[in-house]
């Protein structure tokens, strides 16, 4: 079992810059990736961004230039920068971890929300 605990959502201006942190606990020792997606209100859930064992990062298409994923392999936690926020990076921000075994596991997630 793997736990996923998330923090540093919060609300934010335009333009302004929130840093995302997920600690994994438990199982940890066969991670393929971690990352983030986000549910922005009435639509579904995206990629956001992950970040694989081997270094190796991913971004969805709106966040790409503007979000940086990092990871710190011996906390096993992951952060998420975002900077330039725009009202549509407005959501539920839920961290994710895949292990090697193909098995998937969610943090709570965390608001962030973007005032115009």
């Amino acid at each position: 079992q793997v736990q996923l605990v998330e923090s540093g959502g919060g609300l934010v201006q335009a333009g302004g810059s929130l840093r995302l942190s997920c600690a994994a606990s438990g199982s940890t020792s066969s991670i393929y990736y971690m990352g983030w997606y986000r549910q922005p209100p009435g639509k579904q859930r995206e990629l956001v961004a992950r970040i694989f064992n081997g270094g190796t990062t991913n971004y969805g298409d709106p966040v790409k230039g503007r979000f940086t994923i990092s990871r710190d392999n011996a906390e096993n936690t992951v952060y998420l920068q975002m900077n330039s926020l725009k009202s549509e990076d407005t959501g539920v921000y839920s961290c994710t971890l895949r292990n090697f075994g193909a098995q998937t596991y969610w943090g709570q997630g965390t608001q962030v929300t973007v005032s115009a």
